[in-house]
C-alpha cells in the first residue's frame, strides 16, 4: 500500500492567528474546523496544527505545559476531536506537532524538580552544578539558539539546561521515564485519530551529558557548527536514531501507521539518516528552502536531495515555508546576491525585498515544488 504522505500537500495552520470563532481576538480551534472547506478548495491533503497545548506562550507555543490537552484560549479536547473528525470527513489528513526535546518551565515535572534539589523529577531534566569555586558559572559555554547561555541557575545554586528560552528547560533523553512519558503521547494522540506527528528539534533530543565539554564556537550558525563537528555534545547525536527506532514500533502498530516528518536542520546526507525504514518517515528539506532564486541553485539541490533520498529509499519532503522563516514572496523579493540565512537572522530584515517581484516568484517556486 503506497503511504499517503508520499505525495501528499500540508498546509501548515498556526492555531492562534487563522480564525477567531467566538470573537476574543484569537484564533481557535473551532474556527480552523469552520474553515476546512477552504483548505480543501485549495487542494491540500491535510494540515499540519503548530501547538495547541496548554502553554504560557513565552515562544509561540513550543513551550507546553501539558502535553495531553488543549490551551483554554483554543478550546478544549471536545473541539480537537471535532476537528479531527471534521478534516476526515473531507478527506484532509491531521498531522500535529510534538515538542520532546523540552518542556515549558511551567510543566509539573518541571515545577516539581525546582521545589527541591532531592526531587526526582529533577532527573527529567539536565541539572549541573557550576563552574568557579562557588559555583556561579554555567556548566559549558554551550549557547542558546535564542542567544546567550543555555544555562540558567536555579536558586539552590544548580543550572538547568536550556537550548532555546530559559522558559524552555530541556528534557533529559537518557532517562527512561522521558521516554516512557512520549510513548504514551504518541498513543494518546494517535488513539484520538491523528494521521502523524511533525516533530520539533528532531536532531537535538540526546545530549553527551558525560563528561559536559566546551564547545568550539564557530562564527556563522548551525550548519557550519554542525558539519565542522561530528562528534558534537548535543546535536545529532548518534544515539539518538534509537528513539526514533522506538517511536517507529510505537506508531507502526496503529492501521495505517501513524506519519512522522522531523525537523533537521542538517547537511542532506545527513539528514536522510532520520528516514531509514525502521526510523522516520520524512525530514524536512530546508535545504530547498534556503536556496537562492537562481535556476542553476536549484537544480543541484534538487539534484542532490533526491539522491540522498534514494540511499534509504524514501522521497525529499519539500518546504518552501514555515513558522520559523519569513514568507516567500519576502524571501524572492531580495536584491540578488542577498545572503538569506544572514538576512533572516538581522534586525529590521534589511534590504527591504520587492514584494511584487517576490509574489511572481512565489508563483513561479509553487510549480516547481508542486512538479
Amino acid at each position: 500500500m503506497r503511504q499517503w504522505w508520499r505525495d501528499a500537500v500540508l498546509y501548515q495552520v498556526y492555531p492562534r492567528s487563522l480564525a477567531d470563532s467566538d470573537g476574543d481576538g484569537v484564533g481557535d480551534l473551532r474556527g480552523i474546523t469552520e474553515r476546512l472547506d477552504h483548505i480543501a478548495a485549495l487542494g491540500a491533503d491535510g494540515i499540519w496544527l503548530s501547538p495547541f497545548y496548554p502553554s504560557p506562550w513565552a515562544d509561540g507555543g513550543y513551550d507546553v505545559s501539558d502535553f495531553r490537552g488543549v490551551d483554554p484560549s483554543l478550546g478544549t479536547l471536545a473541539d480537537f476531536d471535532a476537528l479531527v473528525a471534521s478534516a476526515h470527513m473531507r478527506d484532509l489528513r491531521v498531522m500535529i506537532d510534538i515538542v520532546p526535546n523540552h518542556t515549558s518551565e511551567e510543566h509539573a515535572w518541571f515545577r516539581a524538580a525546582l521545589a527541591s534539589p532531592d526531587a526526582p523529577e529533577r532527573d527529567l531534566y539536565v541539572f549541573r552544578d557550576g563552574r568557579g569555586p562557588d559555583g556561579s558559572e554555567p556548566p559549558t559555554n554551550w549557547r542558546s539558539t535564542f542567544g546567550g547561555p543555555a544555562w540558567t541557575r536555579v536558586p539552590d545554586g544548580q543550572w538547568y539546561l536550556h537550548m532555546f528560552a530559559p522558559e524552555q528547560p530541556d528534557l533529559n533523553w537518557g532517562h527512561e521515564r522521558v521516554r516512557e512519558e512520549f510513548r504514551d503521547i504518541l498513543r494518546f494522540w494517535s488513539d484520538r485519530g491523528v494521521d502523524g506527528f511533525r516533530i520539533d528539534v528532531a536532531y537535538a533530543l540526546v545530549k553527551d551529558l558525560d563528561p559536559l565539554r566546551d564547545l568550539v564556537l564557530v562564527e556563522g550558525g548551525r550548519f557550519e557548527d554542525i558539519a565542522a563537528n561530528p562528534d558534537h555534545p548535543f546535536l545529532d547525536r548518534p544515539e539518538v536514531h534509537e528513539v526514533y527506532r522506538d517511536w517507529n514500533r510505537v506508531l507502526s502498530a496503529y492501521d495505517p501507521p501513524r506519519a512522522t516528518v522531523a525537523e533537521v536542520w542538517l547537511p542532506g546526507e545527513r539528514r536522510v539518516l532520520y528516514t531509514r525504514p525502521d526510523e522516520l518517515d520524512q525530514a524536512f528539506n530546508f535545504e530547498f528552502l534556503l536556496t537562492p532564486w537562481d535556476a542553476s541553485a536549484y537544480r543541484e539541490v534538487i539534484a542532490s536531495s533526491l539522491a540522498d533520498a534514494e540511499r534509504v529509499g524514501t522521497v525529499p519532503t519539500w518546504v518552501t515555508e514555515n513558522h520559523d522563516v519569513v514568507r516567500v514572496p519576502s524571501r524572492l523579493g531580495l536584491p540578488s546576491g542577498t545572503d538569506l540565512r544572514r538576512w533572516l537572522l538581522s534586525d529590521g530584515h534589511d534590504p527591504e525585498p520587492d514584494q511584487d517581484l517576490g509574489r511572481a516568484r512565489a508563483r513561479a517556486l509553487a510549480l516547481l515544488t508542486l512538479a
